[in-house]
Order: structure tokens, then C-alpha cells, then sequence
């Protein structure tokens, strides 16, 4: 049997290897970006078959956004921005952004089980309908902004699991990066040398700060 990584494409084949998979501990994690165990999937044999995916239900009137929702999008625009070097236009949507998050309320009941409940929503309904109507829409631009959201959802989802497994320990003495183009996660001493999903290089990982109380 060989099992493939969904994150970066990492096989792990019984037949090479001295343990099965099935074997493994339950803290094994990928060599590659260090997803759990439960981010791989068996390798399915190639056949013709058709997948049911969950509809993706939209309101006919658009959405009226949170101010969190709307502090989230002026982050990534102000990024886009800083990232196009439009410097005014990127300071702009940080203010934006700050002055939404400040507005947003506490969510109540907000705790890992809440975000692991999000999460797995994601994986398992948002983004195969999603791609279910790029790839009917022939959008190849949000196919590919697709595969590269569900595999940052899907490693946030395993450093979830590790985490709820671990707790604090999880992170003790360790460094958190983050993908400043597809906002990959790894946990370790280092940056990855090469980001598992968009293939950036390790000086484009932010090192994030542990929040004080």
C-alpha cells in the first residue's frame, strides 16, 4: 500500500519501508511539512469514478460580511498590496483592518473544537464545491487558489490535531513559520527550505511571536 501526503505529495509506500503505515505511532508526522498521519490518504487505484459533491448553497442577495470577515479580506489585500510595493495603498487596508478587528465582537463558545469543526467543514464541503464550479466555470485561477487553500487548511487542521493530542507541549521550545505567499504552517527550529505548496524559498517564511498575556 502506498499512502500520499495531501499537503506536499510525500509517499510513504509499505513495500519500501521497515513499518507499515497502519503501524505507525499516532504522533508520526510527514519528513516533509510535518502533517499528522491523518492528512495522508491510500493512493486509489485509477478508475473512472464520479465523486458527489455537497452543494454549496448561496443566498441570491450578497452576503453582508462581519467585521471580522472584513478585517481577514483588508489583511490579504493589504499584503497583495505590499507585495505589488504599493506601500500607501497597503498601509490603507491595514488601518482598515485594525479598526475592524477592534469592532469585531468575541465569538462565544470560540475553542478548538469550534475552529476543528470549521476546519473540517472546509475540507469537506466549501472547497471540493468550490472547485467543483472553477473546474465546470473553466477557472483556472480559482482552481489553483483552491488546491492551495485546502492544502494550508489541511495542515492547519493537522497542527489542530497535534495540538489537541500535545497541548502546550506541542510548541514548547519550538518556532512557528508561516508562508508569507499561501500561508502554509510549520512547526520546527527552522523554515522548511522550500514551501510544500506554493515552492517558495525559506526566506519568504514569517517567524511568528508567541502572544503575551
Amino acid at each position: 500500500m502506498r499512502y500520499i501526503c495531501t499537503i506536499c505529495g510525500y509517499v510513504y509506500d509499505d513495500e519500501k519501508e521497515k513499518v507499515p503505515f497502519s503501524e505507525l505511532p499516532d504522533n508520526w508526522v510527514c519528513p516533509i511539512c510535518k502533517a499528522g498521519k491523518s492528512a495522508f490518504k491510500q493512493e486509489e487505484v485509477k478508475e473512472e469514478k464520479k465523486v458527489e459533491v455537497k452543494p454549496l448553497v448561496v443566498d441570491d442577495d450578497m452576503k453582508q460580511l462581519s467585521a471580522g470577515e472584513l478585517s481577514a479580506i483588508c489583511s490579504n489585500l493589504a499584503r497583495g498590496c505590499e507585495k505589488q510595493y504599493k506601500a500607501r495603498e497597503s498601509q490603507l487596508f491595514t488601518e482598515l483592518a485594525a479598526y475592524f478587528k477592534a469592532a469585531a465582537p468575541e465569538i462565544e463558545g470560540a475553542d478548538e473544537t469550534m475552529l476543528h469543526d470549521l476546519l473540517q467543514d472546509d475540507l469537506e464541503r466549501l472547497y471540493p464545491s468550490l472547485s467543483s464550479i472553477a473546474k465546470e466555470e473553466g477557472d483556472r485561477g480559482t482552481q489553483r487558489i483552491t488546491v492551495w487553500g485546502e492544502k494550508v487548511t489541511a495542515i492547519l487542521y493537522s497542527v489542530l490535531e497535534r495540538y489537541e493530542k500535545e497541548g502546550d507541549a506541542f510548541l514548547k521550545d519550538t518556532k512557528i513559520w508561516v508562508c508569507s505567499v499561501c500561508g502554509f504552517v510549520f512547526v520546527g527550529d527552522e523554515a522548511p527550505e522550500i514551501c510544500p505548496v506554493c515552492k517558495v524559498p525559506a526566506w519568504k517564511f514569517d517567524c511568528i511571536e508567541g502572544r503575551t498575556s
